[in-house]
C-alpha cells in the first residue's frame, strides 16, 4: 500500500563547495539514509519542493540521480515512492553488504595506522552514548562512519559507491527496525573490528565484520519481514 504523508526532509549544513543542486541532492539522500521516508511513502515534486522550501529545478535533478540508486522508484503517472522492501530483496541486499564490505575491510587492513583505530574508537564511543539517549537518526550515520573510516583507508578502494547505495537502498526499511537493535545485537561487534584491527587479525576481521551486518538489524528486520508477509512480500 502506498502511503500520503507530509514529508519532513532533514536539514544539513550547506557547504560552500556544493551547489544548491548538489546540496538538494545530499539532502534527499540523508533523509532516505536516516529513514526519514519509510518504504511506500509517495513523493512528488511539488511536495518535495514546497517541504524544502525551493523550487522544483533543482530536485528533479537530485531525483533523477537517487532514481538512477534505486533509492527512489518514479512510477509511469510520473509519481515517485520510496520502494517498498520484500524478504528476497533484503535478502539480496544484506548478502550484498556481506560480500562488499568484508571484501573492503580486509584489503583495507594494511593500511589502517593506530591513528585511525583511535578515529574508528571514538565513533564508537559516540554510537554508544546515540544509543543510550534513543537517537536513532544518529545512530545510523555514525555506524556509517565508523565503517567508511575503515573502507577509505585502502588508497585504491573503488567499492565504497557501490557499498554507499546498498546502504542507501536499506535506510528506510532498516529505520524501521533500527529500535529493536538491542534485543538481537547482544555482543558488540565493533569493540571486536577493533580488536582485530589492533591485532592485524585479518581473520578475526572478516568475522566481527560479517557477523556485524548479519546480526542486530538484519535478524530484526528478517524476523519482521517474514512476521508480516511470510509469502516473502510486503503490502
Amino acid at each position: 500500500m502506498t502511503k500520503h504523508r507530509q514529508l519532513d526532509v532533514p536539514e544539513i549544513p550547506m557547504r560552500d563547495d556544493l551547489t544548491i543542486q548538489e546540496h538538494v541532492y545530499e539532502r534527499l539522500r540523508y533523509a532516505i539514509m536516516v529513514g526519514a521516508f519509510p518504504p511506500g511513502t509517495n513523493l512528488t515534486m511539488r511536495g518535495l519542493a514546497e517541504a524544502m522550501g525551493l523550487s522544483p529545478t533543482p530536485i528533479r535533478e537530485a531525483v533523477r540521480r537517487l532514481s538512477s540508486e534505486h533509492a527512489i522508484e518514479v512510477l509511469q503517472n510520473r509519481r515517485m515512492t520510496v520502494p517498498e522492501m520484500t524478504l528476497g530483496r533484503f535478502e539480496e541486499l544484506l548478502a550484498l553488504r556481506v560480500a562488499l564490505e568484508v571484501h573492503a575491510a580486509e584489503r583495507s587492513l594494511p593500511y589502517v595506522s593506530n591513528i585511525i583505530i583511535e578515529n574508528m574508537e571514538s565513533i564508537d564511543l559516540e554510537m554508544d552514548a546515540a544509543l543510550t539517549r534513543n537517537d536513532l537518526d544518529r545512530l545510523t550515520i555514525l555506524n556509517q562512519d565508523f565503517h567508511r573510516a575503515l573502507y577509505m583507508t585502502n588508497p585504491h578502494q573503488v567499492s565504497m559507491p557501490v557499498i554507499e547505495s546498498v546502504w542507501l537502498q536499506m535506510g528506510p526499511f532498516q529505520r524501521q527496525v533500527i529500535e529493536n537493535v538491542k534485543d538481537y545485537y547482544k555482543v558488540d561487534r565493533h569493540k571486536e573490528i577493533l580488536d582485530a584491527l589492533r591485532a592485524r587479525d585479518v581473520a578475526a576481521l572478516v568475522i566481527a565484520t560479517e557477523s556485524d551486518i548479519r546480526e542486530g538489524m538484519s535478524r530484526s528486520g528478517r524476523q519482521q519481514l517474514t512476521q508480516s508477509h511470510p509469502d516473502g512480500h510486503a503490502a
